[in-house]
């Protein structure tokens, strides 16, 4: 059974850090690009960062760039979103993405409160 888990989310402090996993199985990600989605209350979907299956490159919102880093180990069959510098605007459900041969993947999410 394809499943992705994320885990990490929790309330941090403004200026402070977390760090997000998605755990895949069922499938092997080396094959599939992997990305990290947020969706805020009353707003859309919203692509965070994304990381190839070919040679690793990135790409980041603009909002992000600078404070968070998306990687992964295939090893570990697992990837990851270090996020730093966190601010209240970063509140939101964090959505792990498996996208590759014709298919797309999505975990059930893990929530991210950043407030004092």
């Amino acid at each position: 059974q394809v499943q992705l888990v994320e885990s990490g989310g929790g309330l941090v402090q403004p200026g402070g850090s977390l760090r997000l996993s998605c755990a895949a199985s069922g499938f092997m990600i080396r094959s599939y690009a992997m990305s990290w989605y947020r969706q805020a209350p009353g707003k859309e979907r919203e692509l965070v960062a994304v990381i190839r299956s070919a040679g690793g490159s990135t790409m980041y919102a603009d909002s992000v760039k600078g404070r968070f880093t998306i990687s992964r180990d295939n090893a570990k069959n697992t990837a990851y979103l270090q996020m730093n510098s966190l601010k209240p605007e970063d509140t939101a459900v964090y959505y792990c993405n498996a996208e590759g041969w014709g298919v797309s993947y999505w975990g059930q999410g893990t929530q991210v409160t950043v407030s004092s």
